[in-house]
């Protein structure tokens, strides 16, 4: 989607820049970068400080910024959604067609606002607008953060024992983060945190959604 989206607009004075949030180092991500070779800005923050900055707590996640450098609108799901819950999770691309199409709709229409809003300022939220729906970040979260900052620290330099206690910590201080926790947690061959602690984690969601719709037409 990205990189149809740099294509498209390539004339638009728009530019796509992507972040890969990855805590245990430039290498986790860049194959995945690579594979894909992307025309667009790819970056690797293995500190965290963009989804620190905006209050991002899941991928895939994004901001819209103007040409003055103003959010026009604040952190949202960007095309994915929540019908992969439905899945059986010992089963791989157990998803039905209904879903698939559903998924598919999901980004064509996310696709599309952002394409509006380039052509037309469509979708932009004003200052008022886009400040009230910034995340609200509190003391407790900052500490969070703070443990998080360690922890990655830690781990950085060969000290992963006493990282995981800093990791763990942070993710019970800010538990709405899959960011924080998807850190600490056991990948699967694909580098994907997706085992049983995965979806034990989200089914303790209940009714509550991984990825929220952002509030655009159609979702």
């Amino acid at each position: 989607m990205w990189q149809d989206l740099s294509d498209s607009l390539k004339n638009e004075e728009f530019a796509v820049v992507a972040v890969a949030e990855e805590g245990k180092g430039p290498e986790q991500a860049r194959p995945w970068i690579e594979r894909v070779n992307p025309t667009y800005l790819s970056l690797i923050d293995v500190e965290h400080r963009v989804a620190s900055l905006y209050g991002m707590v899941n991928v895939p996640q994004s901001v819209w910024i103007d040409e003055e450098g103003h959010i026009v609108r604040p952190p949202e799901t960007a095309g994915a959604t929540d019908h992969f819950r439905r899945n059986d999770p010992g089963t791989e691309g157990a998803m039905t067609d209904a879903d698939l199409a559903a998924r598919v709709t999901a980004r064509d229409l996310y696709y599309t606002a952002v394409k509006e809003w380039v052509k037309t300022g469509k979708h932009a939220l004003d200052g008022d607008q886009a400040r009230q729906k910034l995340p609200k970040f509190t003391p407790q979260m900052a500490l969070a953060d703070a443990n998080f900052r360690l922890g990655l620290w830690l781990r950085r330099h060969d000290r992963s024992a006493e990282a995981e206690p800093f990791l763990a910590e942070a993710s019970r201080l800010h538990p709405d983060s899959w960011n924080i926790w998807r850190q600490s947690a056991e990948l699967n061959e694909a580098g994907f945190a997706a085992g049983p602690k995965f979806w034990d984690r989200v089914r303790s969601l209940g009714d509550k959604p991984y990825y929220p719709p952002p509030d655009l037409p159609g979702f």
